[in-house]
């Protein structure tokens, strides 16, 4: 690409991303850009089908003679939180914006598209994949079960994420575990409330679900293993009391983390046993509801290989005054944070990286919004993946 043509691409990109952002949907709801990103791949010339696992896109575009087909993914779904940026495309949808940056995610992956499309380059078949509901991980399973890869076939995939603090032009991952398994609890105590002047005459559940809430911290620091990865967090505690009333119900909910399944398995075995023995002791019954949403993301060793090799050798030079090696890196540790982009790893090969933000709110913050700057990377690291895994006379 020429420097104007980079320029060119970026502006486009850039009002693509801008136009996203004002218009965020929710999971299963991205009907206004699913029909933004289908008519722009048409533009592009290439096949389009929609309506996949709800609201997904598929794009196809095939060069060459070569039989092999692989993939390349975005997600496009928003969240719900009330955005607190003052950009002038700030979110247009009250409650609701693009606080992870899946509309960059998208806008890159369309300029990639963009790209293949009119210089090629490559050899085979590429599926450009715009999945909708990541953030509560049951898109891409929509996509599976809605026979994606049976209608669009493919050997491998990659996708990426935006980073926070990793510098702009900056690209990390690592092989085997990436990101961990979520699991997702429910803990219901009941008693029965009465006067907070009486606690004697009742079986409240307040002080049953406070000493609930500080033994399921037993879980990691005394039955797991210390050489596993595991977290459980309680995020929620929701009683049915009030000031000078004692409850009778308290809910405690959560999540928990970890990268194998039999960690998962042995964090619910504790929960269960932990939370009946704290609600005999306190005198109060107990339903115990524990569901797993996120499978761990394993990264394919000689995929990772392939991906970093791609980002040195087409986008280390972007970042500018920084070295290859530095701005295409190894990451050291695998982090708790979890991507449904997993549940296609389940079924083929493939790599998933994350690209630098830059100094920039964190994600899931209402603050939070994605650096243009980055666009192009992205752009130029999935037609460099294409490329190398389609090489022409590879």
């Amino acid at each position: 690409m020429t420097e104007l043509d980079r320029q060119a691409l970026l502006s486009e990109m850039t009002a693509w991303r801008h136009d996203l952002h004002a218009h965020p949907e929710f999971g299963f709801e991205e009907k206004r850009t699913a029909a933004f990103v289908a008519q722009q791949l048409r533009g592009f010339g290439l096949q389009v089908a929609e309506g996949i696992g709800g609201t997904g896109v598929v794009g196809t575009l095939t060069r060459g003679s070569g039989n092999r087909a692989i993939a390349l993914r975005a997600d496009m779904d928003a969240l719900r939180i009330a955005e607190q940026g003052t950009a002038p495309y700030r979110s247009q949808a009250p409650g609701t914006m693009h606080a992870c940056g899946h509309d960059g995610h998208t806008s890159m992956l369309l300029g990639a598209a963009k790209l293949l499309a009119s210089e090629g380059g490559f050899d085979g078949t590429v599926r450009f994949i715009f999945q909708p509901a990541e953030e509560w991980g049951k898109g891409a399973l929509a996509m599976l079960d809605d026979g994606l890869l049976e209608r669009f076939p493919f050997e491998e995939i990659f996708g990426l994420h935006n980073m926070p603090g990793l510098p702009i032009g900056h690209f990390e991952t690592r092989s085997g575990p990436v990101m961990s398994a979520e699991d997702n609890f429910e803990i219901v105590l009941k008693g029965l409330g009465g006067h907070a002047a009486r606690p004697h005459a009742g079986q409240e559940t307040l002080v049953a679900a406070c000493a609930l809430v500080v033994n399921l911290q037993t879980i990691v620091s005394r039955r797991l293993s210390p050489a596993d990865i595991a977290v459980v967090s309680v995020t929620e505690l929701i009683t049915d009391g009030t000031r000078n009333a004692l409850p009778g119900m308290a809910r405690i909910l959560g999540d928990c983390r970890s990268f194998r399944p039999e960690v998962s398995a042995a964090i619910e075995t504790e929960m269960r046993r932990i939370a009946k023995g704290t609600a005999q002791a306190y005198n109060v019954g107990t339903d115990i509801t524990y569901t797993r949403e996120f499978v761990p993301l394993i990264n394919d060793a000689a995929l990772v290989d392939e991906a970093l090799a791609a980002a040195r050798t087409v986008l280390a030079d972007d970042a500018v005054g920084v070295a290859a090696d530095d701005a295409v890196r190894v990451a050291a540790e695998p982090m708790t944070a979890s991507e449904d982009f997993a549940r296609f790893l389940d079924h083929v090969p493939g790599c998933f990286v994350f690209m630098g933000n830059g100094d920039t709110a964190p994600l899931h913050n209402p603050a939070y919004d994605f650096n243009d700057q980055g666009l192009l990377h992205g752009a130029r690291y999935h037609a460099a993946v294409v490329r190398r895994r389609l090489a022409v006379g590879g």
